[in-house]
């Protein structure tokens, strides 16, 4: 099958109703037929592939990604994530981050899987979906009842400690903190891709935060930080799936960002296995691409026959 086709898109901008499910969905360019058709293809012909989702994937859930144009948080509000070594050092980071953590959880441990998250299980479920990574710390391939998942930086629904082996779940810490901070009666309205919403600073300032009841060590949630390294012993193990793969596909991220996913790209570029990309905008991995289509993911993966 001869799928060097570099980018695959429709024509004409298509501005998608800006339902609570689409407002953060960037603008984009709807799927036309032959995108289908390349990448019914490519599911017809692969029956080992390694897929990776991020940021894309989960907009279509209501949950903004960090950098898009005029969608994205970093656009809409002065949040920044905190920073892995200020978490650790600074006990008026961590109140500041648990204080905001905690207003947004509700809202953000109530978001649902969308047909994307859907689609990927079914295909699991056919066993031609080798193993699935994701880049986001929502837990909705879980959600959505997909089994062979690693969540590649974590995720926002354990809390674990610093400096034991405790590991519990996120829930049943937002217990605890109404608990410890019975008059704090702030939950946002807004939705960030890792609960961590902005809130004025005084508010948060008193917020009570708990040590490990086991050892007294630093609680965090069990996500992978800005300046933290995602632990190498998953990073080989997920070569290990690359190589055991036929193909990979790429949805719903830019890879721009962080390394972290980008790295499995180029393992699958340099072992010459074929790689798919389906993104709205531009990858740093475009280059290496066996094919890229420029559509919504949950636009062009319901049209696919399994």
């Amino acid at each position: 099958m001869a799928m060097k086709i570099k980018n695959i898109s429709g024509s004409g901008i298509f501005n998608l109703y800006r339902s609570k499910h689409y407002q953060f969905v960037p603008k984009h360019e709807p799927c036309n037929p032959d995108s289908v058709s390349l990448l019914q293809e490519f599911f017809n012909k692969y029956s080992e592939v390694f897929v990776l989702t991020g940021a894309g994937v989960s907009t279509e859930s209501g949950l903004p990604d960090y950098r898009s144009k005029d969608v994205g948080l970093y656009d809409r509000s002065p949040n920044r994530p905190v920073l892995y070594k200020d978490f650790v050092s600074k006990i008026e980071v961590r109140k500041r981050y648990w204080a905001r953590n905690f207003a947004g959880w509700k809202l953000f441990s109530s978001t649902q899987p969308n047909e994307v998250h859907k689609f990927l299980s079914l295909w699991e479920q056919k066993e031609s979906l080798h193993w699935l990574v994701t880049q986001n710390v929502d837990r909705l391939h879980h959600k959505a009842g997909s089994q062979n998942v690693t969540e590649l930086h974590g995720t926002s629904y354990l809390v674990k400690c610093l400096s034991c082996s405790n590991l519990f779940s996120r829930n049943l810490f937002q217990v605890i903190l109404r608990e410890l901070n019975p008059d704090f009666n702030v939950e946002s309205t807004e939705i960030a891709p890792d609960a961590d919403v902005h809130l004025n600073p005084e508010l948060t300032k008193s917020f009570n935060v708990p040590d490990c009841e086991k050892c007294g060590g630093i609680l965090k949630p069990d996500v992978v930080f800005f300046g933290e390294n995602v632990p190498k012993e998953k990073v080989f193990e997920l070569y290990e799936k690359v190589e055991k793969s036929d193909a990979v596909l790429v949805l719903g991220s830019s890879l721009e960002v962080v390394y972290s996913g980008y790295r499995f790209v180029l393992m699958a570029s340099e072992l010459k296995k074929c790689i798919g990309i389906i993104n709205i905008g531009p990858t740093r991995a475009d280059k290496l691409a066996t094919f890229k289509i420029t559509a919504r993911c949950g636009d062009i993966l319901p049209k696919i026959k399994l």
